[in-house]
């Protein structure tokens, strides 16, 4: 058994090296995000992980072996900036944290991770769990090749008032909820601040704060602010203090214009924003993450299988005004990445990704979105969301032609990361 084990330890060794030669890929299309046009016909360069040149095909190389997606359009990876891998998806129960193990939670973590690759999802941002850290595990396990899976950048935990939109609610009164499942409550700036320290030193890339209600979270109404102005610049401080940043969970107008005004750098959902916090983000520079497809799926689904009357009046309230404020923040000029399906962008009931042209008018910005604007969200320009010399070799193959119809991306045939195939 020990010599098997060490066979395998050794091969898994083995594979990263063997990946580091230089190889390449003829693209016959290829998409680039950052100019904004396709280019016919490419040959790319990867030594290791990264993109060595890209340049026209003229003749095979000698020097490595080429991977022949002469028949595909290719694209950088595709990057979901409004995940939740670790936790299960959207159901009723809303005791469902509860109901499992933090071991189970591990392999359920997992799964969503490899269907989200298998998306062609390289990278994401993922904005909360439950368990505190649980997200910092996988990210982890991700990065070390335990599991396969998108590069995370993560938030530890929700940083939330009690019994706030980041809390678990709903639960008989002498139930207890675990410590872990509370790490981010806070009740002023001072405990704002020292969360915030916690978590980052604890693993956390970057901070998330639920400034207003939520839809899912029972006994709270999205339009309700809920963080204080204060407390949410306590946290965007320490942030800055550690070089990085927060963003805000914000559904209702005022949390919004409470968050922008407090620094966060992006806001997520932005349903019920209004034109003063559209002019107040392009101000700040703020971002607007808007998971606009996940209406829908709450709506049928929900509908389909009982969920609470409260979760479905909300879900109407926030969903059709999410589309209106987004195409009105598009054409203020908004910076707007990608937030499909809530980290479950494998998914074919939810063309998430096809929804972003119409909502556009363009598809090449419903690529972007998910590309160079994404990684400029996370600091990341030049390394992921781009296929140029220097960026992770994060390649995705399609058929078709996703600049006539965008909807080809929900059907990724092909999937690289950092050089290696991991979908063919």
């Amino acid at each position: 058994m020990k010599t098997l084990i060490g066979l395998a330890l050794a091969a898994a060794l083995l594979a990263p090296a063997a990946q580091a030669q230089v190889h390449y890929v003829r693209a016959g299309k290829l998409v680039d995000p950052e100019a904004g046009k396709v280019l016919s016909d490419q040959l790319i360069r990867i030594d290791g992980e990264r993109i060595a040149a890209v340049a026209p095909f003229t003749a095979a190389p000698t020097d490595g072996p080429v991977l022949d997606w002469s028949s595909f359009t290719v694209l950088p990876g595709l990057m979901d900036m409004h995940t939740h891998l670790v936790d299960q998806e959207q159901t009723d129960n809303i005791a469902e944290p509860l109901l499992t193990t933090a071991a189970e939670q591990a392999y359920i973590g997992a799964a969503h991770a490899r269907a989200t690759l298998m998306a062609g999802f390289t990278s994401v941002r993922d904005v909360g769990s439950w368990r505190a850290f649980s997200d910092v595990a996988l990210r982890d396990a991700i990065d070390k090749g335990l599991v396969p899976g998108p590069r995370m950048s993560v938030a530890g935990a929700y940083i939330t008032t009690p019994g706030g939109g980041g809390e678990i609610t709903g639960i008989a009164a002498d139930v207890g909820i675990p410590a872990e499942m509370r790490r981010g409550v806070v009740r002023d700036a001072a405990e704002a601040r020292d969360t915030a320290r916690a978590l980052l030193v604890g693993g956390a890339d970057f901070l998330k704060l639920i400034a207003t209600g939520a839809v899912l979270t029972v006994g709270t109404e999205p339009g309700q602010l809920e963080l204080s102005e204060d407390q949410i610049k306590a946290a965007v401080d320490e942030a800055a203090r550690r070089g990085t940043y927060a963003t805000a969970h914000a559904h209702g107008a005022e949390g919004i214009k409470v968050a922008v005004r407090a620094g966060v750098r992006s806001i997520e959902h932005g349903s019920l924003i209004d034109d003063e916090g559209i002019a107040l983000m392009k101000a700040k520079g703020a971002w607007l993450v808007a998971d606009i497809y996940n209406g829908d799926f709450i709506d049928a689904y929900g509908r389909a299988h009982g969920w609470p009357a409260e979760t479905l009046r909300k879900n109407i309230e926030t969903t059709e005004a999410q589309r209106i404020g987004f195409r009105k923040a598009v054409k203020a000029g908004s910076r707007s990445p990608m937030a499909p399906t809530r980290g479950l962008s494998a998914r074919p009931e939810r063309p998430a990704v096809a929804l972003y042209g119409p909502l556009r008018h363009d598809p090449i910005q419903a690529i972007q979105s998910a590309t160079t604007v994404s990684a400029a969200l996370m600091g990341k320009s030049g390394q992921v969301g781009c296929a140029a010399a220097g960026c992770y070799a994060d390649l995705i193959a399609v058929q078709g032609d996703p600049l006539a119809d965008i909807a080809v991306l929900t059907q990724v045939g092909k999937v690289m990361k950092g050089g290696v195939v991991v979908k063919d």
